[in-house]
């Protein structure tokens, strides 16, 4: 049975579907991880403008130093 799972997938007509599945699903799954937590989403939204601001303009609030979580 391996074998012939094997041999249908090193088809080129089959291999380029299932890379295709792969490739589509691994994309799916990296947006919805992107744009799911509301906070990362803003804090990616923050750098939207990062390329046009000039070097003396204030920083995005996601971009200024925050504090240490674990700081006694």
């Amino acid at each position: 049975m391996l074998a012939t799972w094997w041999a249908w997938i090193t088809d080129l007509g089959n291999s380029k579907i299932v890379s295709l599945l792969i490739f589509f699903f691994t994309f799916i799954s990296i947006v919805l991880y992107v744009y799911t937590n509301k906070a990362r989403s803003e804090r990616l939204e923050s750098y939207r403008y990062l390329p046009l601001m000039d070097d003396d303009a204030p920083k995005p609030p996601a971009q200024q130093a925050s504090p240490k979580r674990d700081e006694k």
